[in-house]
């Protein structure tokens, strides 16, 4: 009995740890034997052929160009080769190397010369806490990481210490630990520029006394220094700075105090009035435009007592600060580099009130969601100008996340993440700020900034015609057997992986395929290609999640990515995989093909 024990424990041992060496897919040894005329040896020449024809690079890669990736690739397998030339082995090598043969461009290539408006922008929730959002350490290491994964946005919640002399960072009435203002400040100093050059965002939910918001200032001011944006007076009102014009600098967004608003509004009153008069004393002008400055009189005058009720509550409803008698001090007001407003019963007409230069309305989830059903091309207008950000629900104590797309379907710049969290939707987060070398600013599509010639605008509930297709193949995986133990999957067999592919976007594009499910493979070999028809592919992003099948429960995870497809890199690509909170894994990759038509 031993003995047949025994017998049986080596036969499962020897099922579960042989690994058999991959044979290169029939595309691949058609495309390498194409390129070299069936010679068994592929010369700088040939691979260039291959990089143009196959892969969609530009015709003027040189020779060169060519020869130095694969002196990389040579030196990495075969460190004594004299020759520069590849073996049908090495270019197989070559084509799972993500660093040089990834799935998506790796640099800074979209127009970064555009106000700060433009652009979608990688933002965080909450970016001071570790874990759950009611009683977790708040500290200043979540906001390290964060900004070292290129995320441009960072809020922090200012609140008094039991002393009343300084400033925590924490959640308010919470039991989360606070964390002091000067560490958080420091820390964003530091770190700042170490992923990207574009400028990095502090949205501050502000429950300070005057004398508190002075120090916030003397604070910011002496630890940022030049760093700090300042806004100028008298620059164009609607148009903001670009990321470019913005490199190296820290912006501060916080609602504006009351005080500043009733004198804002005042002034743009009085200079309508004024304008008015002008008219109506004989300068040159129609009645069109007596009548429509009597209008812009009347919704300037609406606005001033909307303004002010929409522009005081913070996310969880609590009024502002101020009290009778006490004004926010000046050089607190001076930094405030984009001012925030909040929308919770009359979102129409937030939607149309318009405070000056650099508004940022944030809305919640439900919020959004009402938004968009009720009033989304409004939305779109509004984005076009202004800053949207929207933020989870409060109902998300163990810091889950809400699906993205919605809010970037409507232009909305800044949708807050809780980055110390993970689940599907912050795949989808970080998939899209794969995007443009992941510096973290995405320009949004152009017909999210364009008005059509009847003043229309992009609305996401109508159903476009196919722009484009995209044929995906997936070939086949490897490296789970160097990133998991061998036991992780299945403790008697190797494990039988599968592959399921997500298209999100816009309604119209939304599809998952799966494939078949290779058994008892630690390198499953699909060759399995799929078609995605896409109406609106500058939004669309391809989530790839594989599983491994198991009868009696549920299936294991065993990767995933999220790509944006507007990124996607023509021709067979290296694919790496991330852990459920978006690590990269060391080995695992997936072999696929991307061919758009």
């Amino acid at each position: 009995m031993e003995n047949k024990f025994h017998y049986y424990k080596m036969i499962f041992f020897n099922r579960k740890f042989k690994i058999t060496e991959p044979k290169p897919p029939l595309d691949v040894t058609e495309a390498f034997n194409f390129c070299t005329n069936s010679e068994p040896q592929m010369s700088p020449d040939h691979f260039r052929r291959f990089l143009i024809e196959f892969q969609g690079e530009e015709e003027d890669i040189t020779i060169d160009d060519s020869k130095s990736i694969m002196e990389l690739v040579l030196h990495r397998f075969r460190p004594n080769f004299t020759l520069c030339c590849f073996t049908l082995d090495d270019f197989f090598k070559y084509l799972f190397l993500d660093d040089l043969n990834g799935p998506i461009i790796s640099k800074v290539h979209h127009d970064m010369t555009a106000p700060l408006q433009h652009y979608f922008i990688y933002t965080g929730h909450n970016s001071y806490l570790t874990g759950n959002q009611l009683n977790s350490n708040c500290s200043e290491v979540p906001i390290i990481k964060a900004l070292h994964k290129g995320v441009r946005v960072i809020e922090l919640d200012l609140w008094p210490n039991s002393a009343k002399d300084g400033i925590h960072v924490l959640h308010g009435w919470t039991m989360t630990t606070p964390v002091k203002l000067g560490i958080c400040f420091k820390s964003i100093k530091e770190h700042a520029f170490v992923n990207s050059p574009y400028p990095v965002i502090i949205t501050l939910e502000d429950h300070l006394t005057p004398n508190l918001q002075a120090k916030v200032a003397k604070m910011a001011t002496d630890i940022f220094g030049d760093m700090l944006y300042h806004p100028k007076t008298g620059d164009n009102e609607d148009e903001y700075p670009s990321p470019d014009e913005l490199k190296y600098h820290v912006i501060l967004s916080t609602k504006p105090p009351k005080e500043y608003l009733e004198t804002k509004l005042e002034e743009e009153l009085f200079v309508a009035e004024e304008t008015l008069n002008g008219c109506k004393n004989g300068n040159p002008t129609d009645e069109r435009i007596n009548s429509n400055q009597e209008g812009s009189i009347s919704s300037l005058n609406q606005d001033l007592s909307q303004s002010l009720r929409l522009d005081f509550e913070d996310e969880d409803g609590d009024i502002g600060n101020e009290k009778p008698g006490q004004k926010t001090p000046l050089e607190y007001i001076e930094l405030i580099g984009i001012h925030a407003a909040k929308a919770n019963k009359e979102v129409r007409k937030a939607l149309k009130v318009g405070l000056g230069k650099g508004k940022r309305l944030s809305l919640s989830e439900q919020t959004l969601e009402k938004a968009a059903d009720l009033h989304g091309t409004d939305l779109v207008r509004f984005t076009q100008r202004n800053f949207v950000r929207v933020y989870p629900k409060g109902s998300r104590v163990t810091s889950t996340n809400f699906k993205p797309l919605l809010a970037w379907m409507h232009g909305a710049q800044m949708v807050a993440s809780n980055m110390q969290g993970y689940g599907k939707s912050l795949w989808m987060m970080h998939g899209m700020f794969r995007s443009n070398g992941g510096c973290g600013y995405v320009k949004k599509p152009d017909f999210l900034m364009s008005n059509s010639p009847n003043n229309e605008v992009f609305d996401p509930k109508v159903t476009s015609y196919v722009k484009k297709t995209l044929k995906v193949t997936v070939y086949m995986g490897e490296g789970w057997h160097m990133d998991f133990s061998h036991t992780h999957f299945d403790k008697f067999s190797p494990p039988d992986f599968y592959t399921k592919l997500y298209m999100v976007g816009v309604p119209a594009d939304v599809i998952k395929k799966k494939t078949r499910v290779i058994k008892d493979d630690w390198i499953p070999i699909w060759n399995e290609e799929f078609t995605f028809r896409l109406t609106v592919p500058e939004l669309a992003l391809l989530k790839i999640v594989v599983r491994e099948h198991d009868v009696s429960e549920k299936d294991d995870f065993a990767g995933q990515t999220c790509l944006p497809v507007s990124e996607l890199r023509s021709g067979i690509r290296s694919v790496p995989l991330h852990n459920k909170k978006g690590v990269k894994f060391d080995s695992v990759k997936l072999l696929m093909r991307f061919v758009f038509e």
